[in-house]
């Protein structure tokens, strides 16, 4: 296991500048997901960890050894890919064997780590069987197992259950947060669906169009956002935003809403409010809204409305018997203040 340290990397194709100045420091053992939109540079980032893509700048260290022009096969990483990467006609056993038999590893070495990498996965039945004839997960953890079993410093994983079923994604998460915490690897983690970053990492890196926007645990980007884009971002369904102007004690919302709220910003200032779902519950003292669906889950009830004019969700326990075009009031638990201007968040 190994320490993976970046210093002010970047990444440009021609005159194009696609990664700008990361710093990072992923610790022993850590499981680090790097999460953001399409085209943020997360992927580029992990694959220039891995030595497939050649960095424009800076440093990248493994286990304190800069490995900026070290190859691939020498970094002691192993990567788990999207489309898994099995070669079709190779059972699972010489899938997962193939990587020791290149690097001369003794026979009976080789087939103790198999073996146990198959105990860990649950595909000691499935040895003898060919990608074919497996379902997604199982492939899946066929592509965990040939690199379980080279024992690297690193593990890898780029956007490994992007092609798998919700519920197996589900299952499969859970999987690899159970395997991480036997193993105990370093892992770096690319997604762009932020429940798995939420629920798998120990840090969470937010990243924005070649950026790093906010670095923290998954409980400390939800509560403390630096900004509308993580706080946007993180948390499922999104945060609402609505925008508005300090007015003394209050803020004011469009069509006549005042919203009582206590704040440092100035008055006359404009603002944007931030409530999460979760903490929009339904109080006859709350805020107008006009109801335009309601969705049930079972455990909870969605309800997306219009509030001054602007498109406001709500997530809540109780169940109400609501219908489009209903006027109900919501009233917020938590709320954030954001700058319109920059997206700072406010004191």
């Amino acid at each position: 296991m190994a320490a993976v340290t970046l210093n002010g990397v970047h990444k440009s194709f021609g005159t194009t500048a696609v990664v700008h100045g990361i710093e990072l420091g992923i610790e022993d053992g850590e499981f680090c997901v790097l999460v953001g939109p399409s085209g943020c540079g997360k992927s580029t980032l992990l694959r220039m960890i891995a030595g497939l893509e050649e960095i424009s700048g800076g440093e990248i260290a493994i286990g304190g050894r800069v490995v900026n022009n070290v190859a691939p096969k020498e970094r002691d990483i192993a990567m788990v890919f999207q489309n898994y990467a099995l070669y079709p006609h190779m059972s699972v056993y010489d899938n997962m064997a193939f990587s020791l038999k290149l690097a001369g590893v003794a026979a009976d070495q080789l087939e103790q780590r198999v073996q146990d990498a198959a105990d860990i996965l649950g595909l000691k039945e499935y040895l003898k069987r060919y990608p074919r004839q497996l379902s997604g997960g199982q492939r899946q953890r066929v592509a965990m197992g040939r690199a379980i079993v080279r024992k690297p410093q690193v593990f890898l994983f780029d956007e490994p259950l992007s092609n798998l079923d919700a519920k197996l994604r589900v299952a499969m998460r859970t999987e690899i947060k159970a395997l991480h915490q036997r193993l105990k690897t370093t892992s770096v983690y690319v997604t762009h669906d932020q429940i798995e970053a939420m629920t798998m990492a120990d840090k969470i890196v937010v990243m924005n169009a070649g950026r790093v926007e906010q670095i923290g645990s998954p409980l400390e980007l939800y509560d403390n956002p630096v900004n509308l884009f993580v706080a946007g971002f993180i948390g499922s369904p999104a945060m609402n935003f609505i925008p508005g102007r300090v007015n003394g004690g209050s803020i004011d919302l469009a069509g006549g809403i005042s919203f009582s709220l206590k704040t440092e910003v100035k008055n006359g200032d404009g603002i944007i409010l931030g409530v999460r779902p979760e903490h929009l519950s339904v109080s006859a003292q709350g805020l107008p809204a006009e109801v335009v669906v309601v969705e049930p889950t079972g455990a909870d009830t969605q309800i997306f409305c219009k509030l001054a004019g602007v498109d406001v969700t709500a997530v809540v326990r109780e169940r109400h018997e609501f219908h489009p075009g209903e006027t109900i009031r919501l009233a917020p638990q938590s709320t954030f203040l954001f700058d319109p201007a920059s997206g700072t968040r406010l004191a």
